[in-house]
């Protein structure tokens, strides 16, 4: 095999192209390079607590349960490049990708495995602030409310999983969520709504987070009958959703390489294959992906197994 294209590409070093990386080296692909243009690990890394991954039990954080698995990898051979891909390409068998700083590496077969990232709730404010005071990870930026009232919005497993890891640093949650029911597991919800420490502001939404020069102050939440409730506070969490990062899949005419839905998920079949031979994608950029670690890794094992079954026939 030829040492100047790559088996293999894969690109993101989360859940999903940690284990994609970690089946196509062991799986017999001799030339493999991740890219990822930070530490391995995904946006797992900065959950506070992980309690349903299978075999892991007691307090483990997101960073805990993702550090040994980088070594694992590169035990088989797997390599890791700390840069960024602006976009990936196709021309006759051969994968394109190009690097941020315009280099190009050639591979035979790529894994997309970019993952999500928080989405933005939208209200008056959310910009300003940002990193002032306005926030989407509570294991980051927690400690500095310590002792302190904070507001987080939103009302999936995130969002309550979140409130309770800040409700044993800060004083006082305010749990806001623009409905009455939350869309968390039973066990999350049962545990919030018995923490002391969390309060409960449904049928709301955000109007306007306010502050001054160093940071938030305050935020304004309206209920559905149009009454405004003023919460002076100086941190608030957004946990309302994630959009897919599939930046490196649009073309020079705007165009995806692939097909993708009309929320930019990309369409891949049992296998994780996409519309393009050779061109896989997994994890939380896929399409009706359920969000999960261990849904992420079971895509990245099954899209490694396709890709040296492609990479095979290719050569053979």
């Amino acid at each position: 095999m030829s040492k100047n294209i790559l088996d293999c590409a894969i690109v993101g070093g989360g859940p999903a192209g940690l284990t994609a990386g970690l089946y196509t080296t062991r799986g017999g692909l001799e030339n493999v390079t991740m890219f990822e243009k930070g530490m391995p690990g995904g946006q797992i890394t900065q959950s506070s607590e992980i309690e349903n991954y299978p075999g892991v039990t007691g307090d483990i954080t997101g960073m805990d349960l993702m550090m040994p698995w980088p070594e694992q990898c590169q035990k088989f051979g797997l390599k890791h490049e700390m840069v960024e891909v602006k976009q990936i390409r196709k021309d006759g068998d051969i994968f394109s990708v190009i690097m941020s700083d315009e280099s190009i590496t050639h591979s035979r077969s790529v894994i997309v495995c970019t993952g999500s990232s928080p989405r933005r709730a939208g209200f008056k404010g959310e910009d300003e602030f940002f990193g002032k005071g306005v926030s989407t990870c509570a294991t980051c930026d927690g400690f500095f409310y310590k002792d302190k009232e904070v507001a987080v919005i939103g009302g999936g497993d995130t969002a309550l999983e979140e409130a309770l890891y800040l409700a044993k640093i800060c004083s006082k949650v305010y749990l806001i969520h623009r409905r009455d029911t939350f869309r968390a597991a039973p066990n999350t919800v049962k545990r919030v709504e018995g923490n002391e420490k969390i309060e409960l502001i449904l049928n709301s939404t955000p109007e306007e987070v306010y502050g001054d020069a160093m940071g938030v102050t305050g935020i304004k939440v309206k209920d559905k009958e149009g009454n405004i409730r003023d919460i002076e506070v100086p941190g608030v969490f957004t946990f309302v959703g994630n959009d897919v990062n599939n930046q490196t899949l649009i073309q020079n005419d705007g165009t995806f390489l692939c097909d993708v839905n009309e929320q930019g998920q990309v369409i891949v079949d049992l296998s994780m294959k996409t519309s393009i031979p050779g061109l896989f994608a997994a994890g939380d950029m896929r399409i009706e992906a359920p969000k999960q670690v261990v849904s992420a890794a079971g895509d990245g094992a099954v899209a490694g197994i396709a890709a040296i079954s492609y990479v095979d026939e290719l050569l053979n």
